[in-house]
């Protein structure tokens, strides 16, 4: 058998934790996958002394993690640190500096920087992979870089934070309140005490961004990704949608066409008979429309130690085989620069939902605001007392231009009739 593939590896916390357990576990197994063994020999850690029920000593220590980019007898660099800049965007790019492999499963840092790397890294003739930095143990990555290689894809869309789709379809399940069971998610581990980067959509963001990129061969543009969490999701909403034949999810959504790429993260109400439906608690699931290969459907757990340290080491023994190619598809050179696309020009349904005051008139109001800016209304339902008092107004629309309904929403902003601001929620018809 070949000479090791020698890793070394950057943060110790789940991840890290788990992919040495998974190496260790499945050690014989992967060394006649790889045709050669793979070994961790260094490691890199803020705390050495931090119990983590794995023998350590065994590795060469380095209380510095970007060293281990010029340490010798390494073939391959693991970044598993975090953050979009700091150490783990120096680690990489002192790695790929050095000529040595690199995986890392830093869905941010990849989202504002992927494209500096990628290059970096055809220059250096050197494999940079990150099948672990969108949706954890699914092989997305690898199903859309090669498996939907030759087909044009119209778009990409899916539930890509776990966290948020265990909230949203516990509030379904339990009809309980978004607060109640964010504390819940909180206490049992789904949710960071500031779970602002997830609820509010930045992660999914960070992982539409890279789906579109692989998808559409444009260059990764964040910052044009629309982004919509969850903070304002009723139960009642739920409930609602549900009557309706929906569930409500957050899916994050890329399509290229004429007029641009869009990019949104945003909460959806999502047709019963669709498979994301019935992705429930922290799975994640990813879609991708191919002009030949039709409906690929992709579906897993996103996190975690197991899931993640998964993807890390399927990249780590696709680099010991010798397997691998642009990071995106495609040379940097070939990527495109894609306006972003106005999505008032999009056309579809939407759910609206309105908190208003207990009084007559406020239904006439809501209805000649659309009728004024072309909303045609499918169907409109009166609830009981909303929380924190109102009355709970909500509606479908047919099809028609996003314009339409956000300027009939403008139209009604600051009107004394509305107790809260109406939410907007796309239908996902497709």
């Amino acid at each position: 058998m070949s000479e090791p593939l020698r890793v070394a590896l950057a943060g110790l916390g789940t991840v890290g934790g788990g992919v040495i357990k998974l190496l260790d576990a499945n050690r014989d197994l992967i060394a006649r996958r790889a045709s050669r063994p793979i070994e961790v020999v260094a490691v890199s850690a803020r705390d050495r002394h931090r119990e983590r029920g794995i023998d350590l000593s065994r590795f060469a220590w380095s209380d510095d993690p970007v060293a281990l980019a010029g340490r010798e007898g390494v073939d391959v660099v693991v970044e598993l640190i975090g953050g979009s800049d700091g150490p783990a965007l120096a680690l990489s790019r002192a790695s790929i500096g050095a000529g040595k492999a690199f995986v890392t499963a830093n869905k941010a840092m990849i989202a504002h920087h992927g494209v500096e790397l990628a290059q970096a890294a055809e220059a250096a003739n050197v494999a940079f992979k990150y099948e672990a930095a969108v949706a954890g143990g699914i092989p997305v990555i690898k199903g859309l870089r090669e498996g939907a290689a030759a087909n044009e894809i119209t778009h990409v869309y899916g539930i890509l934070n776990g966290t948020c789709n265990y909230i949203l379809t516990t509030m379904e399940s339990e009809g309980r309140d978004f607060a109640d069971v964010l504390a819940d998610a909180q206490a049992l581990g789904y949710a960071e005490s500031d779970p602002s980067f997830d609820i509010d959509g930045i992660d999914a963001a960070h992982k539409l961004s890279i789906l579109a990129t692989l998808s559409f061969g444009t260059r990764l543009d964040f910052d044009a990704v629309s982004i919509t969490g969850i903070r304002n999701v009723l139960a009642g909403d739920i409930a609602q949608a549900r009557a309706l034949g929906f569930r409500v999810r957050l899916v994050g959504l890329a399509a290229a066409g004429p007029d641009g790429l869009f990019q949104r993260v945003h909460p959806c109400l999502v047709p019963a008979s669709h498979p994301l439906a019935h992705v429930a608690g922290s799975m994640n699931a990813v879609v991708a429309e191919g002009n030949f290969v039709g409906r690929l459907f992709f579906e897993g757990r996103g996190a975690g130690e197991g899931p993640t340290a998964s993807a890390v080491v399927a990249d780590l023994i696709d680099i010991a085989r010798g397997e691998y190619g642009p990071a995106f598809a495609m040379p940097v050179t070939s990527l495109v620069d894609a306006p972003k696309a106005d999505a008032g020009v999009r056309v579809g349904r939407a759910y609206l939902r309105f908190i208003v005051a207990d009084r007559t008139g406020v239904l006439a109001e809501i209805t000649a605001a659309m009728r004024d800016a072309g909303v045609s209304i499918e169907s409109m339902i009166q609830r009981g007392e909303a929380p924190g008092g109102g009355v709970l107004v909500v509606m479908t629309t047919h099809e028609g231009p996003e314009s339409a309904v956000a300027a009939a929403l403008s139209a009604l902003s600051g009107s004394p009739s509305l107790v809260a601001a109406p939410i907007m929620m796309p239908i996902l018809d497709f």
